[in-house]
């Protein structure tokens, strides 16, 4: 079987700054027949587990540390020992989060994460959050944004350890440049594509979004 993406939608809620809310997230399965990586290990470490089945997890790569996207990751890793991966900027974020459990490894800018069929370039796209990243895959013409790029605009800015004019930046200089067919897969909700989203900077900019 060829390499594929599997999505899976799993629940919960996402608390920060005294507020909680309930929210879908977007798991997304990255792999073959035998050896995956996961991408957000998002509230459900059994559904994602047994999306998993019986292939070799070997990485949790977190596109950034809001609760909603890490809390079911360190379960995760102790029943695969898998490789729980973060930007070192979302560290304080984590904490709130695993207090006791650091993540097992930094991801780096220019950074490959490799699963079987695919090479996925470490994007840093600080704004929605100081360490979040995006997974680029050129040869697939896919990237992985997390919360940083949606159907429709920019990831939320209006809470603690977040920026609006950086998230311009990020996206304006990491994700427009890509070539416009790029697929982009979110961390919530629909996927888009560059080409659909580019020409709605401006608009963006202009509502502070």
């Amino acid at each position: 079987m060829t390499a594929r993406i599997e999505r899976l939608v799993t629940s919960g809620q996402f608390t920060l700054d005294g507020g909680t809310w309930d929210v879908e997230n977007n798991v997304w399965v990255v792999g073959d027949d035998h050896e995956v990586i996961v991408i957000d290990a998002a509230h459900d470490a059994d559904a994602i587990a047994e999306a998993v089945g019986d292939r070799r997890l070997t990485a949790i790569v977190c596109t950034h540390a809001h609760n909603d996207h890490i809390d079911a990751a360190p379960a995760l890793a102790d029943r695969t020992g898998a490789t729980i991966w973060l930007h070192p900027d979302d560290l304080d974020l984590w904490k709130q989060t695993h207090p006791d459990r650091d993540p097992d490894a930094h991801l780096q800018d220019g950074q490959v994460i490799e699963a079987p069929g695919f090479h996925l370039t470490v994007l840093h796209t600080p704004g929605h959050a100081p360490g979040a990243v995006c997974l680029y895959d050129p040869g697939l013409a896919t990237v992985f944004t997390g919360d940083t790029l949606f159907k429709g605009g920019p990831g939320a800015t209006g809470r603690s350890y977040s920026h609006f004019p950086t998230i311009i930046d990020s996206i304006r200089g990491k994700l427009l440049t890509l070539p416009p067919e790029t697929k982009v897969l979110t961390g919530h909700g629909d996927s888009t594509t560059i080409g659909d989203e580019a020409p709605h900077l401006d608009e963006w900019i202009a509502r502070g979004h």
